[in-house]
């Protein structure tokens, strides 16, 4: 069995947590230093993590979360947000191959206005859905990450979002994509894993 391969089936939604584990910001840093690497459209990057590790702000995440216990136990809760803006740094992202003369000035300029025009045209139900689509992969990657470094995680839809962006100050134009438990699991209690559908039943080729 590969490490990959391990990984994927070892990871699994924690309910539980050791509330006495701490998790230093070095650690989690080393994990967002992986994280980056996640695929985005354009390279947008649109993902941005609200890491919650003091007790006091902890808490009233737990209230925003409809008082799940997994929160309170956890080492850290953090919340995944999408930009919906995203697009509008498509030249700050791409100036660095200007710089390193992968591109020139026009390819930059032609990308830059391609790429606004394409998130424009398409409105705000577009750009919330890319911000949502793309945040979703970077918090799988992040997910899978702290699995091979010996953390345990739960990605959660279960809080109020207009309470989550009051209590930690969430400008507009990031939508709360989901929250995600994160510390050592008490696998005291850990239930079997869910039911899994064959492959047969979840793809077809060609068509539906």
């Amino acid at each position: 069995m590969s490490e990959l391969t391990h990984v994927l089936k070892e990871r699994r939604s924690a309910t539980k947590f050791h509330p006495e584990v701490k998790i230093s910001e070095q650690e989690l840093e080393e994990m967002f230093s992986l994280v980056k690497y996640a695929p985005s459209a354009f390279n947008l990057q649109h993902a941005h993590y609200i890491v919650v590790n003091d007790p006091e702000k902890k808490n009233r995440v737990y209230e925003a979360a409809n008082k799940q216990f997994k929160i309170k136990t956890a080492s850290a809760a953090i919340l995944v947000l999408g930009d919906l803006n995203a697009y509008e740094n498509v030249r700050e992202m791409n100036e660095g191959m200007l710089n390193l003369g992968i591109i020139n000035k026009q390819e930059l300029d032609m990308t830059v206005e391609s790429v606004t025009q394409f998130y424009r045209e398409r409105g705000d139900s577009f750009k919330r859905d890319e911000a949502i689509r793309n945040a979703s992969l970077s918090a799988m990657l992040f997910m899978l990450i702290a699995q091979d470094k010996g953390w345990d995680t739960c990605p959660m839809i279960g809080f109020d979002p207009e309470q989550m962006r009051k209590e930690l100050n969430i400008p507009e134009q990031y939508v709360p994509v989901m929250l995600i438990a994160l510390g050592k699991e008490d696998a005291s209690r850990q239930r079997l894993r869910g039911y899994r559908k064959p492959v047969g039943e979840f793809v077809t080729y060609n068509g539906f």
